[in-house]
């Protein structure tokens, strides 16, 4: 009898924070706009040095700036300021907003920085060890424009140009959405949304997909950024978004591994790399198939279930099996 060695859970399979992607960021602006938009930026202050990754123009140069409008670059938002100036935040992983009282004190441990308006404070705040954060301060369109990775707006795009961009390249259909030089504002929670939507697997070679596919998976990422966003405008209603995370009970998979799809009832699996982890139906997104996963197959060799069928065996009483792969 093969017995399989069980593996401890780690910082990427627990349930950490995600970065904030397209609906996120999008309604950040949306509640942004009515509290700053206008408002003269009287002060700017940094808990944390090392969350300002330029030092021209020197950050108090936009200390009585007006706030003219706000946009979004990718998962980036951007403060455009009088005189040409941006003021372009990325939260990263674990990076928050708060709006708070005008001249609100900053949390010590996760502080890092308070914008203050009249109206009140915007707080930035960061868990975690890892402060990966950051604020860049640049001056002129064409610095702004030097930051954008370039990647499509794909609810501003058409069919077309959406194939195009998707077949520049040869990648796994994971990756390809998630390369902000491809498709702008998605990210590792989302892609796991829009793929199991499409009915698609995570791995499969974006030019080798069918036609049918890609008008699928273009249908998908509008229908989900949408979705999402519509959704999460509901939760806030009129207030400040708070509790922005990417694991949501709704969804129908990210974060759910080893709960049912909502679609099939099979077992949600995942493949786990590097940070990130990549969560899938077998039986609606891979014929069945369960993925290699780098650390547990390369582990289990043999013994490592390919199907719905042999997991559904090893996780029979008689057999000796981890927890992961009891869920």
């Amino acid at each position: 009898m093969a017995v399989i060695i069980f593996l401890p859970e780690t910082e990427t399979t627990a349930n950490v924070r995600r970065m904030p992607e397209y609906p996120d960021i999008i309604v950040y602006l949306e509640r942004l706009q009515p509290r700053v938009k206008g408002q003269v930026l009287q002060r700017v202050r940094l808990a944390s040095p090392f969350l300002l990754r330029t030092v021209d123009p020197p950050l108090r140069e936009i200390e009585g700036k007006n706030v003219q409008d706000l946009r979004r670059l990718g998962k980036r938002i951007v403060f455009c300021l009088e005189a040409d100036l941006f003021l372009v935040l990325h939260l990263m992983i674990a990076g928050r907003l708060h709006w708070k009282d005008r001249e609100a004190k900053l949390p010590g441990r996760i502080g890092l920085a308070a914008f203050d308006f009249p109206a009140g404070t915007l707080t930035l705040t960061e868990a975690g060890t890892k402060k990966r954060a950051s604020l860049h301060l640049l001056r002129g369109e064409q610095a702004l424009a030097d930051l954008n990775p370039g990647g499509l707006e794909v609810l501003e795009a058409d069919e077309r140009t959406f194939r195009e961009a998707l077949l520049r390249e040869n990648h796994t259909l994971k990756r390809a959405l998630t390369d902000p030089r491809l498709f702008s504002g998605i990210g590792n929670a989302y892609s796991d949304e829009i793929l199991h939507r499409a009915g698609l697997s995570p791995l499969a070679l974006t030019q080798r997909l069918s036609d049918e596919e890609i008008s699928k998976l273009f249908d998908s990422v509008s229908r989900t950024l949408l979705d999402w966003a519509n959704r999460l405008r509901r939760e806030a209603g009129d207030g400040f978004p708070e509790g922005v995370t990417a694991f949501r009970e709704a969804m129908a998979v990210h974060g759910r591994f080893g709960k049912p799809c909502p679609v099939c009832g099979s077992a949600v699996q995942r493949i786990i790399y590097a940070e990130n982890e990549t969560n899938y139906c077998p039986r609606c997104q891979t014929g069945g198939k369960l993925l290699a996963d780098r650390s547990m197959s390369r582990l289990l060799k043999n013994d490592w279930p390919r199907t719905i069928e042999e997991l559904e065996e090893v996780k029979k009483p008689s057999t000796t099996i981890p927890e992961t792969l009891r869920k």
